[in-house]
């Protein structure tokens, strides 16, 4: 698409400002140029005598949604994620069974990147445990992360050849979009690895990703006498977080890696679930996002994640739909309705709770992923932010009840979506021809 080309709604939804009835933005070489009221966008154009092409739709434009934990090398695990289980260790058991058979892990994660499309997501953290499947995102044309997965290293073979042998394979991870480290999660390395990765990543300027409080054997466990929860551990040279339990430390997995220096703006979390408030506040102070992924954790038998506190206190929340292997579809609005959900039963109140969870699966992953500013910047309409878009077909008659519906139940609305835009996927029979009209300068 060459030129101006304004898309316009009944309604437009920039969440880094007030929505916006019969809005429009306007964008040049897949940059935002102008957002603002339909009318006021386009005489702007007319009076610099700018020629311009339109795209409008009926009810909601966003900006692109941002999938902030998903691994697309397991869509074709499905059969997995169709299941329910009771505990991460009968998921597990399932899921190693499935992963142990062929896989074109490549093409799976391709049909992964482009069902996030027909979501309205046009960026992920894609965490991804074999080589074949890294190049996705930069092959499908997504924007954000890749992460090399790492786990199952003890600290005596990550000394001999294990710091080498990952070092290697991050070189081999496409840079384009972004890439960065996933340390798998506190019980799947030892404290060796878990303290050198994130400098391998902060050495390179990159980013980190791991999986934290999504097993129950993650969270504190306080004595029954009422004892010292956390007593000397830092002193005790333990070899790992399983070694830490072993020898009685009721510490949670949340204090173990900040220890180790893991947390920071530099890294986000998937899950949250098994954390307390003290957990909660180490994230707000390291300034680490957590991306929730509340239908992976009811698949696989968890307890929901603590979406109210996190709202209360202030955390950086995004959100994910973790993969196909662990949850019923690609979907991310289905999760944002099941947070909102999770949020009310867990007595949130607020009334800016349809807000809070738009700005999550936009603004909110974009922050995650080191995104949110600085000119790769998206989740956001606002002058010279990446032009990534989707429209959800919602009725629009008061702002705040159709906001409500988005949230509340937009899963399976998206009808369009486009990346830098261009249009990527819709709907058959809309949006097909993205240049619906052409206008002369005035």
């Amino acid at each position: 698409m060459s030129g101006i080309h304004v898309f316009s709604a009944d309604l437009v939804l920039p969440v880094t400002a007030p929505p916006v009835l019969d809005g429009a933005i306007a964008v040049r070489d897949g940059r935002v140029l102008h957002v603002g009221d339909r009318a006021w966008v386009l005489e702007a154009l007319r009076e610099r005598g700018e020629e311009f092409s339109e795209t409008h739709a009926d009810g909601i434009l966003t900006p692109g949604l941002v999938n902030a934990h998903t691994h697309l090398q397991y869509t074709g695990m499905a059969e997995v994620g169709r299941g329910r289980y009771r505990g991460f260790e009968e998921w597990a058991r399932a899921f190693d069974a499935l992963y142990e058979r062929d896989h074109d892990w490549r093409s799976d994660a391709i049909d992964g990147a482009a069902q996030l499309l027909t979501s309205g997501v046009t960026a992920a953290a894609d965490v991804v445990t074999d080589l074949e499947a890294a190049g996705v995102l930069s092959d499908t044309g997504l924007h954000g992360i890749a992460y090399w997965e790492v786990m199952s290293w003890e600290d005596a073979p990550w000394r001999e050849y294990g710091r080498a042998q990952v070092e290697a394979e991050l070189d081999r991870i496409p840079t384009t979009p972004g890439a960065g480290l996933s340390p798998h999660a506190p019980y799947s390395l030892d404290t060796v690895p878990l303290h050198e990765i994130p400098d391998i990543v902060r050495e390179r300027g990159l980013r980190l990703h791991i999986h934290l409080g999504e097993s129950q054997f993650e969270g504190e466990r306080v004595p029954d006498d009422g004892g010292e929860r956390h007593e000397n551990w830092r002193f005790s040279g333990v070899q790992s977080f399983r070694a830490l339990r072993q020898l009685g430390f009721g510490t949670s997995a949340t204090e173990f890696v900040d220890q180790l220096g893991v947390l920071g703006p530099d890294c986000h979390i998937a899950h949250g679930v098994y954390v307390t408030e003290g957990d909660r506040r180490l994230l707000r102070l390291r300034g680490t996002s957590v991306a929730l992924c509340p239908r992976s954790n009811e698949v696989i038998g968890l307890e929901p994640p603590p979406v109210a506190d996190y709202l209360r206190e202030g955390n950086a929340i995004a959100v994910g739909t973790d993969s196909l292997s662990s949850s019923p579809s690609l979907d991310l609005m289905a999760d944002v309705s099941a947070l909102y959900g999770h949020a009310r039963a867990q007595g949130y109140r607020a009334d800016d709770l349809h807000a809070r969870l738009l700005g999550a699966a936009t603004l909110g992953g974009a922050r995650a992923l080191g995104l949110d500013v600085g000119p790769r910047r998206l989740g956001q309409f606002g002058v010279g932010a990446v032009a990534d878009l989707a429209f959800f077909d919602i009725p629009v008659t008061a702002v705040p009840d159709a906001v409500a519906h988005l949230i509340e139940a937009g899963a399976g609305t998206c009808v369009a979506a486009y990346v830098d835009g261009r249009h990527r996927w819709s709907r058959p029979g809309v949006h097909e021809t993205p240049d619906h009209e052409e206008h002369e300068p005035a």
